[in-house]
C-alpha cells in the first residue's frame, strides 16, 4: 500500500488503514471461512491499564521488571520484538522498595539521573543526557495529564521508561522533551482477586504514612471492575525544617465486554512543601563550594510550594475484525501552583550566597486525545501488523510573577541566616490573586507505521512517519492581550525506521534511526537583528544498534547510541540554530533472576555529551552542562535461606564528575550512594503481613546530586541525607 498524497485531514491515514484491515479480514472470512460462531465466550480477566485484549505484558521473572511495554500507536510490544531498548518496572519493585515518586522508581535505571526543574521543586529526570520534565510525563499514552512537579507512586501501576527519541511513538512532547527518551505511566486496575490492602509508615524527621488500596470486580463474569488508592503523608522531612504534606484519592474502574474494552481514572493529588531546600547556581567565575551537610538546610522558613490537580482518562477500545482493533482516549486536567522561593546565588567560593524572593501563580488546563486502528494482515509471506492514529493536545497556562528587591540579602550554605519574608513588589508580571492566561499550546498530529515479519518472524521491520503541528501563542501578563512576536505555527514529518533480527530463539539484534521534535526558538536578546523571528521545530537524530539476550530468567541488553540535538544562540548580532550538543554511548544493562532467591537489578551507561559549533568556538568538544560520563547501577535483592519470607536488598548508585558551565571550569565531584533494604512477609491472626525498612543514602553522603536541567544553566541539587523508612502493610 502505498500513500502518494499528502493527506488532507488528521483522520485520513487512519481511515485508510481501517479500510484495508477490515477488506483484508473481510476477505479472509469470505474465503471459505466457517460460520460464525455465536456463542458468547468466556471472559478470562487480566490487569489492563490500556483497555487492551491481552492486559498488560507479564512481569519478567523476579518480578522486578515486565516483559514489554506500550509503544504508542505500536500498542504492547515484546522487548525481543521492539528495535528500542526500554525498561519497565512493575508495581511489586515500586512497593518492595517504598517509593514515593517517580524520581525514586527510575533511580533503579542507568540511563537516568534525577535533577529539578529550574527556579521550582520539580522533578526532572535526564535520560541519556537530555532533560525530560515532568510536563512530558505520559499517562497510559496521554501527555499533561499528571501533576507537574511531583507524582505520586501510589497512583501508579508500572513505570516504563524508553530511552531514546521518541516523537513518532507518542507525538512531541508539550514540555519539549522526547530526545533523550519518554517516561509512560501506568495507572492500577482491580485484579482478578478483592484487594485490601492498608500500608502505615514512619521515616526520617517523623513523618508519617497512611495508604489504601482496596479493588474489587463484579458483575457477570466479573467483567466490571473497581480500585481506589487513598493515600496521606505528613510531617518533617530527613532534611532540617523540610515538611511536607501530600494527599491523593485515585479511581480506576474498567469493563471487558466480549468485543470491546473500557477503562476510566480519575484522581486528586494536593502536594504542599514547607521551607523546601532549593537549588543553588553558583555564581559567574567561582568554583563549585563544597557540599553543605546532607541533612542542611538553607531555604528561608517562609518559603512554599504548593500544587494541586484534578485529572482524568476515559479509554475504550472495541474490535472492529479478528485481528483489527480501534481505540480512542480522551483526558483532562486542572492544576494550580502556588510557590514563594528564594534560592540562593553563590558569591565567593566557599559558600557565601545572596538570596532574593520570588512569588509565582499558577493554573493550568489541559485538554488531550487519541484515536487510532491496529490490525493483523497477511500478505505472501510476509505479516503487518498496520498502525495509524491521530492526537491533538491542548494547554492554557495562567501566570503571575512577582520578584523583591534584586540587592536582596546575604547567607551562606554553610551558615544560614533567617530572614523575614520581604515584600515582593519590586518587579510584578500580572496580579497574583488572579493570573491571567499568558500561554496557548496546540499539539496536533496524526502517524502510520507497518511492522512486517519476515522468516518465521525472524526479521520484523518497522516503519513509518507522523506529521507533527505545533501552535503558540503568549499574551501579556497585565493586560491579557496576544503578542504577535510570541506566534508560533509550523509543521514537521518524524519518521521512524527500527529492524530486529533473532539469529537465536534467545538472542535478538536491533537497530532504528527515529527523531524528536521540539517547538523551534523564537529570537531573542539585546541588540539582535532578528528580534522575533521564529523557527521551524528543533529535529533531533538518532541512530542506534543494540542487541538483547533472554534466558528466560535473566535478560541482558547492550545499545550504542547516538543522538544530535540543535541549539540556539547569538553570532554576529543574529539570532540562529547554529550548534549542536551530539550525546554518543553505551548501555548496558542486566535483570531477572539468575538463580534461585537472587533477583539482579542494573547496568552501566558511558556517555559523550559534546557541545559541537559552538558560538564563536569557545566551548567547541567541551562536555554538555550536567551529564556524566559514568553512570553505574548496581542493585540485587536475596531471599535469606533457612528465613522464610526474609528478603535483604542493597543498591548502589555511582555518577561520575558533571559540569555546571558550557566553558567546564565548574566541576561537580562524582559520588556514590548506598542504599540497603529488608522486608519479612508473615502470616498473622489469618492476615498476610508485610514488614518493610529501607536506609536510603545508607552511609548519609554530603553531595552535590546534579547540575541543571534547564538548557544553559548550571543549578545545583544537593542530595537527600540519610532517609530511614519502615512501613507494614496489611492484606485484610
Amino acid at each position: 500500500m502505498k500513500f502518494a498524497r499528502r493527506p488532507h485531514t488528521a483522520l485520513t491515514p487512519i481511515a485508510c488503514a481501517a479500510l484495508l484491515l477490515a477488506t483484508s479480514a473481510a476477505a479472509q472470512t469470505a474465503g471459505g471461512a466457517a460460520p460464525v460462531d455465536t456463542t458468547i465466550a468466556t471472559v478470562v480477566v487480566t490487569a489492563s491499564a490500556d483497555a487492551s485484549a491481552q492486559g498488560l505484558p507479564s512481569a519478567y521473572a523476579g518480578g522486578q521488571v515486565a516483559r514489554g511495554g506500550r509503544l504508542g500507536l505500536l500498542g504492547n510490544v515484546d522487548i525481543m520484538d521492539a528495535p528500542f531498548n526500554a525498561t519497565n518496572y512493575t508495581q511489586a519493585l515500586i512497593q518492595d522498595q517504598q517509593a514515593r515518586s517517580v524520581a525514586d522508581v527510575v533511580q533503579n535505571d542507568p540511563s537516568v539521573r534525577v535533577a529539578r526543574g529550574f527556579g521550582n521543586y520539580q522533578e526532572l529526570y535526564v535520560i541519556r543526557g537530555f532533560a525530560v520534565n515532568s510536563d512530558d510525563l505520559a499517562y497510559n499514552g496521554l501527555y499533561g495529564l499528571l501533576p507537574r512537579q511531583f507524582v505520586a507512586s501510589e497512583l501508579l501501576e508500572r513505570v516504563e521508561v524508553l530511552r531514546g527519541a521518541n516523537s513518532f511513538v507518542n507525538g512531541a512532547a508539550p514540555g519539549g522533551g522526547g530526545i533523550g527518551g519518554m517516561i509512560n505511566l501506568l495507572p492500577k486496575r482491580a485484579p482478578n482477586r478483592p484487594l485490601n490492602e492498608v500500608t502505615v509508615g514512619v521515616e526520617s524527621g517523623g513523618q508519617t504514612y497512611v495508604a489504601a488500596d482496596v479493588a474489587r470486580r463484579f458483575g457477570a463474569g466479573d467483567r466490571a471492575g473497581i480500585r481506589v488508592n487513598a493515600v496521606r503523608r505528613d510531617g518533617d522531612t530527613a532534611v532540617d525544617r523540610e515538611k511536607r504534606e501530600l494527599s491523593v484519592l485515585a479511581v480506576g474502574l474498567d469493563y471487558r465486554g466480549d468485543d470491546y474494552r473500557l477503562s476510566a481514572d480519575v484522581g486528586y493529588q494536593d502536594h504542599q512543601l514547607r521551607g523546601g531546600r532549593p537549588s543553588v547556581t553558583t555564581g559567574a567565575n567561582l568554583a563549585i563550594p563544597a557540599a553543605p551537610d546532607a541533612d542542611s538546610n538553607f531555604a528561608q522558613p517562609w518559603t512554599h510550594s504548593n500544587e494541586r490537580d484534578t485529572f482524568g482518562t476515559l479509554r475504550g477500545e472495541v474490535d472492529l475484525a479478528p485481528g483489527v482493533v480501534a481505540w480512542a482516549a480522551l483526558g483532562a486536567r486542572e492544576g494550580r501552583e502556588s510557590n514563594v522561593i528564594s534560592s540562593p546565588t553563590t558569591s565567593d567560593n566557599d559558600g557565601a550566597t545572596v538570596m532574593t524572593r520570588f512569588d509565582n501563580e499558577r493554573r493550568d488546563k489541559v485538554r488531550t486525545g487519541e484515536i487510532g486502528v491496529r490490525g493483523d494482515v497477511a500478505s505472501g509471506g510476509v505479516k503487518h501488523t498496520v498502525s495509524a492514529t491521530a492526537s491533538a493536545f491542548e494547554l492554557k497556562s495562567f501566570n503571575a510573577y512577582a520578584f523583591g528587591d534584586f540587592a536582596g540579602w546575604t547567607s551562606s550554605l554553610v551558615r544560614p541566616v533567617d530572614v523575614a519574608a520581604p515584600s515582593a513588589t519590586a518587579f510584578l508580571g500580572g496580579v497574583l490573586a488572579s493570573p491571567l492566561l499568558t500561554q496557548r499550546t496546540i499539539l496536533s498530529s496524526y502517524a502510520v507505521a507497518d511492522t512486517m515479519a519476515f522468516w518465521d518472524d525472524r526479521i520484523r521491520v518497522t516503519a513509518g512517519v507522523r506529521h507533527q503541528t505545533i501552535k503558540s501563542s503568549g499574551y501579556d501578563y497585565n493586560t491579557g492581550a496576544r503578542l504577535k512576536d510570541s506566534e508560533y505555527d509550523d509543521s514537521a514529518n518524524t519518521p521512524v525506521l527500527g529492524i530486529v533480527y533473532k539469529p537465536m530463539k534467545n538472542v535478538s539484534v536491533y537497530a532504528n534511526y527515529i527523531e524528536a521534535l521540539q517547538q523551534g526558538p523564537t529570537a531573542s536578546g539585546v541588540g539582535i537583528t532578528n528580534q522575533g523571528a521564529t523557527f521551524a521545530p528543533y529535529t533531533s537524530r538518532q541512530k542506534e544498534i543494540g542487541v538483547k539476550y533472554d534466558s528466560g530468567k535473566l535478560g541482558m541488553s547492550a545499545a550504542v547510541f547516538s543522538t544530535a540535538q540543535p541549539l540556539a544562540f547569538v553570532q554576529d548580532k543574529v539570532f540562529g540554530v547554529f550548534g549542536e550538543q551530539r550525546n554518543q554511548g553505551l548501555e548496558l544493562s542486566v535483570f531477572g533472576l539468575p538463580t534461585h532467591g537472587l533477583r539482579v537489578l542494573g547496568g552501566l551507561t558511558l556517555l559523550d555529551a559534546e557541545q559541537r559549533r559552538t558560538a564563536g568556538g569557545v566551548n567547541e568538544g567541551k562536555d554538555a552542562i550536567g551529564v556524566p560520563r559514568t553512570q553505574l547501577n548496581v542493585g540485587a535483592d536475596w531471599d535469606v535461606p533457612g528465613v522464610s519470607g526474609l528478603a535483604l536488598n542493597a543498591r548502589a548508585v555511582v555518577t561520575s564528575k558533571q559540569y555546571a558551565d558550557a566553558a567546564n571550569l565548574q566541576r561537580l565531584p562524582s559520588w556514590t550512594r548506598l542504599d540497603l533494604g529488608a522486608s519479612y512477609a508473615m502470616h498473622v491472626m489469618d492476615r498476610d503481613v508485610t514488614l518493610r525498612a529501607r536506609v536510603d543514602n545508607a552511609t548519609n553522603r554530603s553531595y552535590w546530586a546534579s547540575a541543571g536541567g534547564y538548557p544553559g544553566y548550571g543549578y545545583l541539587v544537593l542530595g537527600a541525607p540519610r532517609t530511614v523508612t519502615v512501613s507494614a502493610t496489611v492484606d485484610f
